[in-house]
């Protein structure tokens, strides 16, 4: 909801740093590969028990993800950088509940449901976007929902920093997933019948 609502209002800077970048001789593939690289330490540093530092290397990440996408559409974009996109955020994400897991056993089970919805979410937008006519700024059908990219990092920064309330946000996380299946799941069947 927040990318496809607010993007609007954090673009220039967006765009300000692509260009800097991509002036610099920087190609939207290593962006990408910078910011997985990043974000992919996140995990790692909840797993050590420095929320702040994961939290900070989990929103780079997320930033240097939108910069990609700029310098990509101000350039040429490809499908090999589109399937790296895709690819790496999931890496990032489940670097960080990986991370979590092995620092909080006891919320396990909260995180391998969070997980299962995830599967289920990224099945439905990939397949819809495979199957879709329609195409956006982006190299691929995007499917709105209650739970994007940046709901995904407000919740895992949450999960990161507040482990007392570990399972509430994981949980909170887990039905917004669901929810927004649910509205994949409407859109593709008026889209797709």
């Amino acid at each position: 909801m927040l990318d496809t609502h607010a993007r609007k209002y954090v673009e220039p800077v967006i765009q300000k740093a692509a260009k800097s970048l991509a002036k610099r001789g920087w190609t939207a593939n290593q962006v990408t590969v910078v910011g997985f690289m990043i974000g992919s330490s996140a995990g790692l540093f909840v797993y050590l028990g420095q929320p702040y530092i994961a939290v900070m290397a989990l929103w780079l990440s997320g930033f240097l993800d939108a910069v990609d996408g700029a310098i990509a559409r101000q350039t040429k974009p490809s499908l090999w950088g589109t399937l790296l996109d895709i690819l790496f955020d999931r890496v990032v994400e489940l670097s960080v509940i990986i991370g979590i897991a092995f620092r909080f056993p006891e919320a396990m089970w909260a995180l391998l449901l969070l997980t299962s919805a995830i599967v289920l979410s990224m099945t439905v937008f990939l397949t819809v976007g495979a199957l879709a006519d329609k195409s956006g700024v982006k190299s691929f059908y995007y499917q709105a929902g209650l739970a994007e990219r940046s709901e995904g990092f407000i919740l895992l920064s949450l999960m990161m920093l507040f482990h007392s309330q570990l399972i509430i946000f994981t949980l909170l996380f887990f039905f917004m997933i669901l929810f927004t299946v649910t509205q994949r799941m409407i859109d593709a069947k008026r889209m797709l019948s």
